[in-house]
């Protein structure tokens, strides 16, 4: 390409090819400046009207030059020799990102390799998932079911309290135990010869109670505490209910309380006491009966209930005659008529 201040303007756009020479036009600089030369002579010249602008733009590894076209197609100079290209408007191309050379196996696998998973993986997690949420429901199942437990109330024994064919459930943590004997390895500690407590206390009067009948092992009674361990239980000739020598206040129950044959006292045996052993097969006993006191089958026919055979203590009733009825259990304080402690 020739240089621009080599380049002649004519009418017929040649250059050095006409034998003429170069016209003696004033050059210009895109770098360094505008037209040499008279303005107004440049203005009314007929022959050429300067570019309005020059634009540099860098393609890839070298340097061009665009033009933005004149106002007219008739007042576009003719380049003699040169290789310029006009453009309706300036241009300018953003600088290209340079990516170096890739092998046919590398754009392979930039192009044309996608990762789907395989349909066994999907499978696998899939069952995975539901073995772990099965896992999950069957140890909360059972964590709730070691907790607690519904039974529905079968026959008058308890009424009023509870009625026939109500349900209730059961806390059967409410008399827990713990071994502190698992602990006699730790220094200076000693869990003695007693060394199975209760977390949250024992069984006590007024708890109502559902229990494995000793009489019938196969069946579930439900009855309230009188007695535990080392109390004394008295039924008087007028239908009074005398523990430890002091009358209770009974305002739960139905019905008369009576005694059948000639023994109307019982000695509950003290905790742990061989007389517990002998009386109900466990180191701790308790006299029971139901609040119907003149329809239910209970300690007063001489038998006491073992701790062992103790289900746990009602905790709510829920269900009714069909139909929801959620209250608190009837658990209530055993208590001399007037009110002190037996």
């Amino acid at each position: 390409m020739k240089d621009l201040d080599e380049i002649g303007f004519g009418p017929q756009g040649e250059g050095e090819g006409t034998g003429a020479g170069p016209r003696s036009r004033p050059a210009y600089d895109p770098l360094f400046g505008g037209w040499d030369g008279d303005p107004d002579e440049l203005a009314s010249s007929t022959e050429f009207s300067p570019p309005s602008a020059w634009l540099a733009r860098r393609d890839d590894d070298f340097l061009t030059w665009g033009l933005s076209e004149p106002a007219s197609p008739a007042s576009r100079p003719a380049f003699a020799g040169a290789a310029a290209t006009w453009r309706s408007a300036p241009v300018y191309a953003p600088p290209q990102t340079y990516h170096g050379p890739v092998t046919e196996a590398q754009q392979t696998l930039r192009e044309g390799v996608v990762t789907i998973p395989r349909p066994e993986r999907r499978w696998l997690v899939t069952f995975r998932e539901v073995a772990e949420t099965v896992l999950l429901a069957a140890l909360i199942f059972l964590s709730v079911r070691a907790s607690f437990q519904n039974f529905r109330v079968e026959g008058a024994s308890m009424s009023p309290s509870l009625q026939n064919g109500e349900y209730l459930i059961v806390n059967k943590l409410s008399y827990a135990q713990i071994d502190l004997g698992m602990f006699d390895f730790l220094p200076f500690y000693d869990a003695g010869a007693d060394s199975v407590k209760h977390l949250w206390g024992g069984p006590d009067r007024g708890d109502v109670i559902v229990f494995k009948a000793p009489t019938s092992p196969n069946r579930d009674f439900i009855k309230r505490i009188i007695g535990v361990p080392g109390d004394t239980v008295e039924i008087t000739s007028n239908s009074e209910v005398i523990v430890n020598g002091t009358i209770l206040g009974e305002p739960y129950i139905s019905g008369t309380t009576s005694c059948s044959g000639s023994e109307c006292k019982w000695l509950v045996p003290a905790e742990g006491s061989a007389e517990a052993e002998a009386k109900c097969g466990s180191n701790a006993c308790y006299f029971v009966m139901g609040d119907n006191r003149q329809n239910s089958s209970d300690s007063r026919q001489g038998w006491l209930v073992p701790e062992e055979n103790i289900i746990g203590k009602t905790l709510i009733t829920y269900w009714q005659d069909g139909e929801l009825d959620l209250k608190l259990a009837p658990n209530e304080t055993v208590a001399a008529a007037d009110g002190t402690e037996p």
